[in-house]
């Protein structure tokens, strides 16, 4: 080991236990505390012992060395823990932070690769920062979250880390529509189950209008179908909340556009500079929209409504199967007319998903069909998406979803439309 990384890893070391002591400081005076049992000093110094630890264990080839550290570091914390607990003092989280901080130390000494080994000790240092700094706020959330909470977790956690690992990911059915893949279809029951739970928890956060616009935000980056599918659900049982699901829809399909605008460029970038203009134009009308509600919605107070438990199987699952079959009805367009039906295939393929039809027209495009036939089949692909999933939310949804969210998926509709006569 060179002398130069030598000292790299233990200025790193040092400064880990500068930030992590100095948070630490700062948490002693917000409390208004005049004695402390560990401070910036403190921490320096116990991530220091770490990595003077790790770095002889290293030296001798021996655990001894380390071990012996922890040892007197542990027996440091356990007689520091009892002196402050006869004055009253039971708090044991800055002796978990000393510990944290001095076994991070002897990481930036752990293995032959520096930067492996220091960035696994800045992250360890930026998460444990975290969770000291956000005491407050994860105190309240706990607060906030109710047995059926705990519940909705273990149910979603089943779905996902147990039954979808258990399925084949394998495509099964007879010749050209071999389509039923049960870990990709199981995969999409739980991304809607996903939007619905973890924009229940950001809700539990950042309150009701923004927890539900940042889930339509960051669910429109993974799939705006689901979005939609999700909040339509939740409109039948909140109806109150209609108005601000409506605008978290019309938010995840603008993010729509944006992510198949991406995937085109990844995928060919000729066709990109051809689809971008009229996705952008489509993405304008929805985020115009999103600015007409807004405006419309300013004065209105905020909606403290009491949420339930958030887990859903059935309406998933049911709406997988919707997804499978349109699918089927995709494939059998494409199958049955060919090139030829590349604009079918467009429209029927997009009813179900926007990205398969971006990912293929783009491979397409790259030298067996022309440009311009692979964009206005993007776009229609776009509008049929855009069609089905404001169908689902006008029918399927509750009155207030449908009178709110109808004028965007018209005015949002007749954009794409229109762009697809700008196509040349």
């Amino acid at each position: 080991m060179a002398l130069s990384e030598i000292f790299i890893r233990y200025a790193v070391a040092l400064c880990i236990g500068i930030v992590v002591g100095l948070q630490r400081e700062f948490s002693f005076g917000g409390e208004g505390k005049a004695h402390h049992s560990a401070g910036m000093r403190t921490f320096a110094l116990f991530s220091m012992l770490g990595a003077i630890g790790a770095h002889l264990s290293s030296l001798m080839n021996s655990a001894v060395p380390f071990a012996c550290v922890a040892l007197i570091s542990g027996a440091f914390l356990t007689v520091s823990y009892f002196l402050d607990a006869r004055s009253g003092d039971t708090g044991i989280t800055t002796r978990v932070s000393a510990s944290v901080v001095m076994f991070t130390g002897a990481i930036t000494f752990a293995g032959s690769n520096v930067h492996d080994a220091l960035s696994v000790a800045v992250a360890i240092t930026v998460v444990t920062v975290a969770l000291l700094e956000y005491k407050e706020q994860m105190h309240n959330f706990a607060v906030k979250i109710s047995n059926d909470d705990i519940i909705a977790a273990i149910k979603f956690a089943a779905i996902t880390a147990i039954v979808l690992p258990l399925l084949p990911d394998h495509v099964y059915g007879p010749g050209n529509f071999a389509l039923f893949n049960p870990f990709k279809i199981w995969l999409f029951v739980v991304f809607i189950s996903a939007i619905s739970f973890f924009g229940y928890i950001l809700i539990k956060v950042f309150g009701t209008g923004k927890g539900i616009g940042l889930t339509g935000f960051l669910g429109g980056l993974i799939s705006s179908t689901a979005v939609t599918f999700s909040f339509t659900e939740r409109s039948r049982e909140l109806p109150e909340l209609s108005r601000k699901f409506a605008f978290a829809i019309i938010e995840a399909w603008v993010v729509m556009y944006f992510r198949v605008a991406i995937v085109v460029a990844v995928l060919f970038l000729p066709l990109a500079k051809i689809v971008w203009i009229p996705l952008l134009v489509a993405a304008l009308a929805g985020i115009a929209f999103c600015i007409f509600m807004m405006q419309t919605d300013k004065g209105n107070r905020e909606n403290h409504v009491a949420f339930v438990n958030p887990f859903r199987l059935g309406p998933a699952i049911k709406f997988g199967a919707l997804f499978m079959a349109i699918l089927v009805i995709s494939k059998a367009a494409y199958v049955y007319l060919g090139n030829t039906g590349v604009y079918v295939s467009g429209f029927v393929g997009g009813l179900a998903d926007v990205d398969a039809i971006a990912l293929s027209m783009a491979k397409l495009a790259d030298g067996s069909i022309d440009k311009v036939l692979a964009v206005r089949a993007i776009i229609i692909a776009t509008i049929a998406n855009n069609a089905f999933k404001g169908s689902v939310a006008a029918f399927r949804g509750s009155r207030e979803l449908r009178k709110a969210i109808l004028p965007g998926v018209i005015f949002i509709l007749a954009v794409g439309i229109a762009s697809l006569f700008f196509v040349k």
